[in-house]
């Protein structure tokens, strides 16, 4: 009970709050995405439709060169985010080996709050811990990809299916296994945009929950409410 009571005062009532905000928005929001995509789908929802039907189309070509390309490039931006995310991790831990110059930093940037360096560095280890958190959804992400070239890779030749109920089959298996490497890479990049709410905190808990409301805002809009989302939606090119 004292040692509780102790953590609570290390910080004032303001920055737990924004804490539990940070927490909420990110937790509550990916629940409400998941649930949301059941009634109004998604941009991820629709591309994962595409998903599917490449790999229907990947079970009639007779040279799949093509498709190896593209799971290729796909995989290049969460190898990108996780190579950009070990940097960042990086720079945290040196921030945090010196904690002193870097507080007296801070204290220099207009509007910024002025904590004390126990307050500073647990600032810098939230961060800390959304960028490692992240780094492990963009690696499994990658993985996840290696798996879906592995089915595509391993398909029977174009005419070796008996029936257009075995391409299905293989379709579905082989697209949701891309669509769980995206849905993956997703949740990193949602932790990219929650990131910079955590960094509002450096100047006040308010900043940080406005912060968090205003991610939560950007991410409704561009899953549910995109322009490219209503060309996808509407089966037609776009302009």
């Amino acid at each position: 009970m004292d040692t509780l009571l102790a953590l609570w005062r290390v910080l004032p009532w303001p920055d737990w709050v924004a804490l539990g905000m940070l927490a909420a928005a990110w937790v509550g929001y990916a629940h409400f995405a998941r649930v949301r995509a059941t009634a109004q789908p998604s941009l991820l929802a629709l591309t994962n439709r595409e998903r599917t039907r490449w790999m229907l189309q990947t079970t009639w070509r007779e040279n799949r060169v093509i498709d190896g390309v593209v799971v290729q490039n796909l995989s290049t931006s969460p190898s990108f985010f996780a190579s950009t995310t070990i940097l960042i991790i990086g720079g945290l831990l040196a921030v945090l080996s010196a904690t002193d110059k870097a507080s007296e930093l801070v204290r220099e940037i207009p509007f910024a709050a002025r904590t004390t360096l126990l307050v500073f560095d647990l600032k810098v280890v939230l961060l800390l811990g959304i960028f490692v958190h992240a780094f492990f959804r963009f690696t499994w992400s990658l993985r996840q990809y290696t798996f879906g070239a592995l089915l595509v890779a391993s398909a029977p030749p174009h005419d070796r299916y008996n029936s257009d109920e075995e391409r299905e089959a293989f379709a579905l298996r082989a697209g949701r296994v891309m669509g769980l490497a995206a849905e993956t890479f997703n949740d990193g990049l949602r932790a990219y945009y929650f990131s910079f709410a955590a960094v509002a905190w450096f100047f006040s808990p308010w900043a940080m929950i406005a912060g968090s409301a205003a991610v939560v805002v950007i991410l409704y809009r561009r899953e549910f409410h995109s322009d490219v989302l209503a060309v996808l939606r509407s089966d037609t090119p776009g302009p």
